[in-house]
């Protein structure tokens, strides 16, 4: 009858749905394959990712978010109203409130994409929360205490560096280096080194698979398939984990950096907290095999891996439901 409150997770790479009460119903890749001749969005999620590259031409498998924000308004309603629906949250007399992440360093235009995509998707009241805030609420950090806490969430299209303290963003930085500069990474390196052209999925295969930031962390190989740039022929080659950590070298020294530049703003009671309780590291990213090392090594500071940490932010979007009136935020209808 009444309709059910819901969290989202509008990642770049993934979006996570967690309704009220239930818990995460939803976990799918933000991609949307559209006709391009008719615009008709022909399939939305996993069976649109499955089309990635594998598509005749005017089909389009696309990610309608770029860096954390909304690159294409009308595929991103779409998608989100695609999602909604599936898990079936609106009542016969009343349409869901919806709390949804943004990252902490983007403009009043595109917090006002988001709002308003999420409106026309089929929410009534939408309420807009910091990442890294919800991020660490799901990786059950109580924040609302005057005490320091630090989070590193790496996403698919942002890292979010925060420290916060009484339920707020004390220092904060975002960068558009994440998941997907990572993958981009290792698909230039196998062109330039291999003269091979390999495809996202590849990139990402090898990413996971044999993938580390941490010199020495790792010493796996992956044979991967490719196009030959000079003959135009498929061919295979073998890449090992220390190739990828030179690969990735550049990107992750961005997000050390970021890291070292928060904690250089934070107050020296706060940084005291920090040393004692750590670093927290969410989202994707933090899966990436040496990160957590590499964090400790450089910013001198212990550094945990939070429990499910591609499920933080979904999870702290339930925890902000149940506790609404807690946590300011920027709402709108």
């Amino acid at each position: 009858m009444f309709a059910k409150d819901i969290g989202i997770d509008l990642g770049t790479a993934n979006v996570l749905i967690h309704v009220k009460g239930k818990g995460i119903v939803l976990n799918e890749p933000s991609v949307v394959a559209i006709d391009v001749n008719t615009k008709k969005v022909l399939a939305v999620g996993e069976e649109a990712r499955r089309m990635v590259g594998r598509t005749p031409g005017n089909i389009k498998a696309m990610r309608p978010l770029k860096d954390g924000v909304i690159a294409d308004f009308d595929i991103t309603e779409a998608m989100l109203r695609h999602f909604i629906n599936k898990v079936n949250v609106k009542g016969m007399i009343s349409k869901p409130k919806i709390l949804i992440c943004c990252p902490t360093e983007i403009t009043k235009v595109e917090e006002k994409a988001i709002i308003e995509a999420a409106q026309k998707s089929g929410g009534k009241k939408v309420i807009l929360q910091e990442e890294p805030k919800v991020a660490a609420i799901g990786a059950g950090m109580d924040i609302s205490q005057p005490s320091g806490h630090m989070v590193v969430d790496i996403g698919g299209g942002t890292t979010d560096v925060a420290v916060l303290s009484y339920g707020e963003i004390v220092t904060s930085q975002s960068i558009k280096v994440a998941g997907d500069k990572f993958d981009a990474e290792i698909l230039n390196y196998i062109k330039k080194e291999y003269k091979l052209l390999i495809g996202e999925r590849t990139s990402e295969d090898i990413k996971t698979q044999v993938g580390t930031v941490f010199p020495g962390a790792r010493n796996e190989e992956i044979s991967i398939r490719g196009r030959d740039l000079v003959s135009g022929l498929p061919r295979t080659i073998t890449v090992n984990s220390d190739e990828i950590e030179a690969a990735l070298r550049e990107s992750v020294s961005t997000i050390v950096q970021a890291a070292k530049n928060v904690l250089e703003k934070t107050p020296p009671e706060l940084s005291a907290d920090i040393i004692d309780r750590g670093v927290i590291l969410t989202g994707g990213g933090a899966l990436l095999n040496g990160i957590d090392q590499l964090l400790a090594e450089e910013l001198k500071v212990p550094v945990f891996i939070a429990e499910n940490p591609m499920d933080c932010v979904a999870i702290g979007t339930g925890v902000m439901l149940e506790n609404i009136d807690r946590f300011p935020s920027k709402q709108l209808g």
